[in-house]
């Protein structure tokens, strides 16, 4: 799909909306804007596209009182400045969406947290994504190094090729926060899979230790918790490319986290994670059963730590035996590690030992 026919489905979306809440008005109802409950008691499986989204269950946004009421005047102005962008070929980030609502009187925001979540409210009702409405993050994605040849569209409708091992340095790619094909083309790769790693210092001692090179592999450093437009990318690796897609993790529950947003979809984004999750991809991190095996050096657990890892017991993303097996065994035994935590044996282990080993348990490599 072009940039043109996306704005003008946006637009047309969005619109609908608007033309909603008129008629309810024009009817003398009290307007209201109905969206599903983001909460993880409502996630349910799909089956079909194999992601965890959201279920049934409902909410609205009702002008009866006067908080949903002063909701659904921020939405109004939110289309309309969306729509302005779209139009004027324009965008913002989401700071300064929550910045430009100081002129819209009784409908400004007190919170940016208000604004980002009015915009994911929007993405749900509509059916588009952040990226249509021209709203962008204040950083970009993370670093992407390997074999892998890109076509990007820059803002003057220029496309320039390169590829991510030989043209751009020792720092990688850095991943623009829209990758959909209009922005971003795929062209091809020489990679075998995709190694998707939680920190920078890691992503470093792959990219230093030319694991790349030596197994063919495609580096994705995801920065923690990874932005949308990184597990987008991951994604379009996976499903364009039919390259098979790991996760590179600590050990604790934050971690597990990271992996279960890039496989399964973040609750926040369950409207999206068809889009944004990757079912198919493995996890490779640092495991309970890894410091025992290795006989890693640890951190203990804390309190957060241990709700944290006892809330995951209930999540339905993480109701498989192999995770209810580890996080058992971590509140157990009350440690954590880091990837970090590896280069007890020396800086090459982590890319002589332990990830070929890994990556040959779970049948990437041979």
């Amino acid at each position: 799909m072009t940039r043109s026919d996306r704005d003008q489905d946006t637009v047309e979306n969005l619109m609908e909306i608007v033309e909603s809440i008129y008629d309810q008005l024009d009817k003398s109802q009290i307007p209201r804007m109905t969206i599903p409950l983001r909460t993880k008691s409502n996630i349910i499986f799909d089956q079909r596209k194999n992601v965890w989204k959201y279920g049934r269950s409902t909410g609205a946004r009702s002008a009866k009182k006067i908080r949903g009421a002063k909701m659904l005047l921020r939405t109004l102005h939110m289309i309309d400045f969306i729509q302005v962008m779209i139009a004027s070929s324009r965008s913002s980030t989401l700071r300064e969406m929550y910045y430009i609502s100081e002129g819209w009187g009784n409908g400004k925001f007190h919170s940016q947290d208000e604004s980002n979540n009015l915009a994911e409210d929007l993405e749900i009702v509509s059916k588009c994504m952040r990226e249509d409405f021209r709203l962008r993050p204040e950083e970009d994605g993370a670093r992407v190094i390997g074999d892998l040849t890109l076509i990007e569209t820059d803002r003057k409708g220029k496309r320039k090729t390169f590829n991510c091992r030989d043209d751009v340095g020792d720092s990688g790619y850095g991943i623009p926060y829209n990758v959909e094909s209009d922005k971003l083309e795929l062209k091809t790769t020489g990679s075998k899979f995709v190694i998707a790693i939680e920190t920078g210092g890691m992503f470093d001692r792959l990219a230093e230790n030319g694991f790349d090179e030596d197994y063919n592999a495609t580096l994705v450093h995801l920065k923690g918790q990874p932005a949308r437009s990184t597990r987008r990318f991951i994604k379009r690796l996976s499903d364009e490319l039919s390259l098979p897609v790991v996760v590179f993790t600590d050990a604790d529950p934050w971690s597990f986290r990271i992996f279960s947003s890039v496989a399964y979809g973040a609750i926040k984004t369950a409207h999206i994670s068809e889009y944004l999750a990757t079912p198919t991809a493995e996890f490779i991190g640092i495991t309970a059963s890894d410091i025992h095996n290795y006989d890693l050096p640890t951190d203990k657990l804390t309190d957060v730590d241990i709700r944290a890892l006892r809330s995951q017991l209930k999540d339905p993303r993480f109701n498989e035996p192999f995770w209810r097996g580890e996080i058992d065994m971590m509140l157990k035994e009350g440690k954590k590690a880091e990837q970090q935590a590896l280069a007890k044996y020396g800086l090459d282990f982590v890319t002589d030992t332990y990830l070929p080993e890994k990556l040959a348990q779970h049948g990437i490599i041979r």
